[in-house]
């Protein structure tokens, strides 16, 4: 990690720096001037300046800022291989969705407090998340690692039918457009439930496994027939979910517009 007396670099020392700036993906900068670098492009500078003085601790202040999300991924890659080499990295990060997925443990800090210490699957909890932030608008999802924004004010006047995902981002305009909606039938380990259940004013939901009950379903129906539009962001056609198909068909009859 040091250089000679005159401060000159060896043939050693030179194949160490262009290791460093290609694990950064900075080789195509390498010539340039510090100064005249973007901000992202400076950090990825430092991080090589840091791994070709070949560390066994490397302490990074949040590493990811000033990053796109291409670069963000690259850098905590090469972080992720450093660590199998046997670095230990020690950094902080605001971003929780990035932290809980790159790190072996996660110490979390409220104020001068140390709130929890463990592997992300110990501490990480949309409650621990909701508590340490004080977040009384909005939630976070520790499965998905996403955070979304309040629910709708207003009564919902749309009733979504969606399965597996297809969903998720009509929640999101939903939401984004302040029109409140219901879900449904959603089973409880499908990927539209936990972000149904943040912004939705309410989800009808089946338990895994099973078919759709008639009480289900027929709560359901009473819940379409409070709104003037249902709106279809696909679902797929099989024995267990042939209540959908059913509610979908009972909508159009009910006189509902039907959008999707």
């Amino acid at each position: 990690p040091y250089t000679g007396r005159m401060g000159l670099l060896s043939l050693s020392d030179n194949q160490k720096v262009e290791e460093a700036l290609s694990l950064v993906h900075a080789l195509d900068i390498a010539e340039q001037p510090f100064s005249q670098v973007s901000d992202g492009q400076k950090q990825r500078i430092l991080l090589a300046r840091a791994i070709c003085q070949e560390p066994e601790i490397l302490l990074l202040d949040e590493p990811t800022s000033f990053l796109d999300i291409r670069h963000k991924i690259d850098l905590l890659c090469v972080l992720r291989g450093l660590a199998r080499r046997g670095m230990t990295i020690l950094m902080s990060l605001h971003e929780i969705d990035l932290a809980m997925k790159v790190s072996d443990y996660l110490i979390c800090v409220k104020g001068d407090t140390i709130e929890a210490y463990g592997t992300p699957e110990e501490v990480m909890s949309g409650e621990r998340i909701q508590k340490m932030y004080e977040l009384e608008r909005g939630s976070f999802n520790e499965l998905l690692g996403s955070a979304e924004l309040p629910k709708p004010a207003g009564e919902a006047d749309v009733f979504v039918l969606s399965c597996g995902g297809s969903g998720i981002p009509v929640f999101r305009r939903l939401q984004r457009e302040g029109r409140g909606f219901l879900a449904g039938i959603l089973y409880t380990n499908d990927l539209d439930y936990p972000v149904a259940k943040a912004l939705a004013e309410e989800v009808i939901f089946e338990e895994p496994f099973m078919p759709i009950r008639q009480e289900t379903f027929e709560k359901a129906c009473e819940k379409i027939c409070q709104v003037s539009t249902v709106l279809n962001a696909g679902f797929p056609k099989g024995t267990y979910n042939q209540k959908m198909q059913e509610l979908l068909l009972f909508a159009k009859e009910s006189g509902k517009r039907i959008e999707g």
